[in-house]
């Protein structure tokens, strides 16, 4: 009988700050979804212009974006395969999701450099690190 190799500790840091992460993605997608009175007050009328005129299926393509990043993460901590094609459900929603805001939307001009172009940036960066992440941990035997 052979042992797995057992993943070394960088990969629990990288597994735990990961779903950190993805928690405050579905954080911020709750936030999207449920806004009250109060936090739409705190935006431009340019911001609540891009936000209220996305259509519909890009709030499911947000929503599959951050679920199946939570889930890819909770597979990977569980060290199992399928946090790669879960990985890359959620980094194909991302790069659908941000793509379609530079694109079909004023979002650069409304929220800004911060907001409209290095946060996205970051996003689809983390996206693509944890679905080769996660190759790279199938390819060391750490997922079964």
């Amino acid at each position: 009988m052979t042992q797995a190799n057992k993943p070394n500790t960088a990969f629990w840091i990288v597994g735990v700050i990961a779903l950190i992460w993805n928690v405050m993605g579905v954080m911020a997608y709750l936030g999207s979804v449920y806004q009250t009175e109060e936090m739409r007050a705190e935006y431009t009328a340019e911001q609540l212009a891009v936000m209220d005129g996305a259509p519909a299926w890009l709030t499911g393509v947000y929503a599959l974006a951050v679920f199946s990043g939570l889930l890819g993460c909770l597979l990977l901590l569980l060290k199992r395969k399928w946090a790669i094609p879960v990985f890359g459900i959620s980094l194909m929603m991302v790069l659908i999701q941000m793509i379609y805001a530079w694109v079909a939307t004023d979002s650069i001009a409304a929220f800004g450099t911060v907001q409209g172009i290095v946060m996205p940036l970051m996003i689809i960066v983390i996206a693509i690190f944890l679905y080769f992440y996660s190759k790279g941990a199938a390819g060391k035997g750490w997922l079964k």
